[in-house]
C-alpha cells in the first residue's frame, strides 16, 4: 500500500522529468517561421493618450502587419507532448483564493501592452487547477504539462495551443 502512495506522490516529478523543453519557435510551422524571420521592422504607433483597454489590445488587428502575425497554423508534432515552455502570463480566470487557474502564456513581456500581440500560434492557453498567484505580468515562468493543439478564442485573444499544466514555477534560466 505504501508503494502506491509513494508512486502517486512521485508521478508529477516523473512526468516533469520526461517533459521536453521547447522554444516558442518550435510552435511555428516552417512557413510561418520563415515569414517571421524575414519580416520587415514593425513600427509601434501606440498613442498613450488614445483611449483603449487591456482587453482590446491582444485582439486588435493592425492592417500594417503581415498576415503571419495572425496565423493559427500549428506544428502537428506538438500535439500531446509533455512540454516545458518559458513565457509570461496574461491572467484570465481565478479560483476562490484569487490564484489564476487559467492564463495565456506569451513569449515576451508586455505582449498585451504597447506592442503588437503575438500571433495565435504563439499564444498558449494554460489550465492550472492548482492556481498561480500572478502578481507581476513581467515575471517569466516555466510551465510544464501536456500540450495540445486547440484553437481557442475569447474576448482577450486567440490561441492555437492549450497546455494542461502540472507544474508552474518562476523562470530561473534552467
Amino acid at each position: 500500500m505504501r508503494y502506491w502512495l509513494y508512486l502517486l506522490l512521485l508521478l508529477p516529478l516523473l512526468t516533469q522529468a520526461n517533459s521536453q523543453t521547447i522554444d516558442w519557435l518550435d510552435l511555428l510551422p516552417e512557413e510561418d517561421l520563415e515569414a517571421i524571420l524575414n519580416m520587415p521592422e514593425i513600427e509601434h504607433d501606440y498613442d498613450e493618450e488614445a483611449p483603449g483597454t487591456f482587453e482590446q489590445s491582444l485582439r486588435q488587428r493592425d492592417r500594417k502587419l503581415p498576415d503571419v502575425m495572425y496565423s493559427t497554423r500549428v506544428v502537428s508534432a506538438m500535439d500531446g507532448i509533455e512540454a516545458r515552455l518559458a513565457g509570461f502570463p496574461v491572467p484570465l480566470e481565478t479560483n476562490e483564493r484569487g490564484h489564476y487557474v487559467s492564463f495565456f502564456l506569451v513569449p515576451y513581456a508586455g505582449a498585451c501592452i504597447h506592442v503588437p500581440p503575438p500571433p495565435p500560434n504563439q499564444i498558449v492557453l494554460v489550465d492550472y487547477p492548482e492556481g498561480l498567484p500572478i502578481e507581476d505580468i513581467y515575471t517569466a515562468y516555466w510551465v510544464s504539462g501536456s500540450l495540445h493543439i486547440e484553437q481557442t478564442s475569447n474576448a482577450l485573444a486567440d490561441a492555437s495551443y492549450r497546455l494542461q499544466a502540472h507544474s508552474v514555477r518562476i523562470y530561473d534560466g534552467e
